[in-house]
């Protein structure tokens, strides 16, 4: 019998296309003899729909027009197993079943830990990174606090919340310049490069933060790296072991990787995978494998690694770094818990396909889950039966 693979995809992010994009590349990667594949798709309102149709990237064109042919559903538990409930109609009855989840998700609001709390909540297993690895990995500043405690190089910062920089933004943009210009102005918790505004004096330095603010409530501004190089490096694994890929080379004409390097260079009708219909990530723009000296690429993979593991990651993520190349220093820029592609093709130079780093992906969630049923999650006990506080009138103790 075959796994049933709830792929969970959409949401309301300002990524939300990209997830479609790299979920029904996936979804045509996966290997069909071995699994189901049952699309479940977020909309940018947070209504939940299923249906093969969803597998199909010329359905999301004109989704509004087409969502009447979909189920809409909500996941829930019933007698043991996971069930996509039919929201509407006279009856609610179930339209279908899996067995895992695997979210295809990309920022703030689902890739955050947002959603995995809700399969937690559900106990089902699922693909990836957990509550706490997919939030620190979201939220930039809370990240950097992590790798500066393991004492992992990564360029230095200020943040701050909005309302700090409304109420007293003079002292705010002094412990900025300390960084001196240029500097890089990034929403906290968004992923894609989006919001991100480079500064090189003052005038440039609030209206990046002002567009930052758009976005998000806590800014991070970071000193530019000189001399830049940008590569990245993603793992395959968990907190017991940790393969990495090849390293990619990033090259753009702008002064750091924009959403239009990663998802819009190439032209149009470009293909993401060979065969695919689904047009991709862009990787026109990329050297796999990077040209850089035999030593960064040991230490690029090492750091890669230990930032996979420190920060609770699993399945696969992407580790995105910055390079001085005149001091050889290496700099941790942020990871990527649900990265684009899946970065398929940082793999497939060392042989892994598509198909293959997706089996591996949910085997590896459904042992991860094997092993977190066998701790315990409980305890059987009587104290509610000797309990008498919390009433009006009583006074009780635990």
């Amino acid at each position: 019998m075959k796994i049933k693979v709830g792929v969970i995809f959409g949401g309301d992010s300002v990524e939300h296309e990209v997830s479609i994009i790299t979920a029904v590349q996936a979804m045509e990667n996966i290997d069909q003899e071995k699994y189901d594949i049952v699309p479940i798709y977020i909309t940018k309102d947070r209504v939940w729909y299923t249906g093969k149709m969803l597998m199909q990237m010329d359905i999301f064109r004109e989704f509004d027009n087409l969502k009447k042919y979909a189920n809409k559903v909500t996941l829930t538990k019933i007698d043991e197993e996971f069930c996509l409930l039919k929201t509407t109609g006279l009856f609610r009855k179930v339209v279908d079943k899996i067995d895992i989840a695997f979210p295809i998700v990309h920022g703030k609001g689902v890739e955050d830990g947002s959603l995995q709390g809700y399969l937690e909540s559900i106990g089902i297993p699922y693909v990836g990174s957990s509550i706490l690895g997919s939030a620190l990995g979201q939220d930039k500043i809370v990240l950097k606090q992590v790798l500066d405690s393991y004492k992992i190089p990564n360029p230095k910062y200020v943040w701050f919340y909005d309302t700090e920089f409304i109420a007293n933004n003079d002292e705010i943009i002094k412990n900025i310049e300390k960084l001196k210009y240029p500097v890089i102005v990034k929403p906290a918790r968004l992923g894609s490069s989006v919001g991100i505004k480079v500064a090189k004096n003052k005038e440039q330095l609030i209206k990046a933060i002002e567009e930052s603010i758009k976005y998000d409530n806590k800014i991070l501004v970071e000193a530019m790296v000189k001399n830049l190089q940008e590569v990245n490096c993603a793992v395959l694994g968990n907190y017991e072991y940790q393969e990495t890929s090849s390293i990619a080379l990033m090259k753009t004409k702008n002064e750091f990787l924009t959403y239009e390097d990663k998802y819009l260079s190439g032209g149009k009708g470009k293909k993401g995978i060979k065969g695919s219909k689904s047009a991709g990530m862009s990787t026109g723009e990329f050297e796999i494998p990077a040209k850089i000296s035999n030593e960064l690429t040991e230490e690029v993979k090492r750091l890669a690694k230990e930032t996979f593991k420190v920060l609770n990651l699993s399945g696969v993520a992407r580790i995105d770094f910055l390079i001085d190349t005149k001091e050889n220093k290496i700099y941790v820029n942020e990871p990527n818990t649900i990265p684009g592609c899946l970065s398929f093709y940082m793999f497939s130079p060392l042989g892994k396909n598509y198909k293959t780093l997706l089996d591996e992906m949910i085997t590896l969630a459904i042992k991860d889950y094997k092993n977190a049923s066998k701790k315990i999650s409980s305890f059987e006990s009587n104290i509610l039966s000797t309990y008498n506080g919390g009433l009006k009138g009583k006074k009780g103790k635990i």
